[in-house]
């Protein structure tokens, strides 16, 4: 398969998944010009907040490769991803997100707000102090929690960094 190939099979399986009552998002992962793992968005269908598309095709590709690290794949997805998804695509380090539409290209067409944020104001969330952010939070530290980050260095030979973690 080649690129377009990739760019179309992520277009039919969100049309796909619209047709069946899902959201209209899709992801496609390649790794050595095959698809590695493929999903259509499922919160609609699971009642799960967390089942965007990019989270389960990630979760599927880390399974068969077993491992957290998608370095050398491509990751095509419908939409420029949420932060949520965003985040996720980072920790796993793939050579290259394709994204298809952009929130200004989809906007006159669907909207996804919630009691905390709207597209508009999401990310500028996440820049904020943790203080100044809508979604409530509160800081309660305790030693007995950073006792488990000082076992986790220990076990992990006095290392705090994942072993195996590609880095920049």
């Amino acid at each position: 398969m080649n690129a377009t190939d990739f760019v179309q099979r992520t277009i039919d399986l969100a049309r796909e998944n619209v047709t069946e009552g899902g959201r209209p998002f899709a992801t496609v992962i390649v790794k050595d010009g095959a698809v590695l793992a493929e999903s259509a968005n499922k919160v609609a269908q699971t009642n799960d907040p967390t089942a965007h598309a990019e989270i389960l095709a990630i979760r599927e590709a880390c399974t068969r490769l077993g491992t957290e690290h998608l370095v050398g794949t491509t990751i095509y997805v419908l939409a420029h991803p949420c932060p949520m998804c965003l985040g996720s695509l980072y920790y796993c380090s793939p050579d290259e997100v394709v994204f298809l539409t952009a929130r200004e290209d989809y906007a006159p067409h669907y909207v996804d707000d919630r009691k905390y944020f709207d597209f508009d104001s999401f990310y500028g969330e996440f820049a904020k102090s943790w203080q100044d952010r809508r979604l409530p939070m509160r800081y309660e530290p305790r030693e007995e929690a950073v006792e488990v980050y000082r076992l986790w260095q220990e076990h992990n030979g006095g290392d705090r960094r994942v072993p195996g973690a590609p880095t920049g």
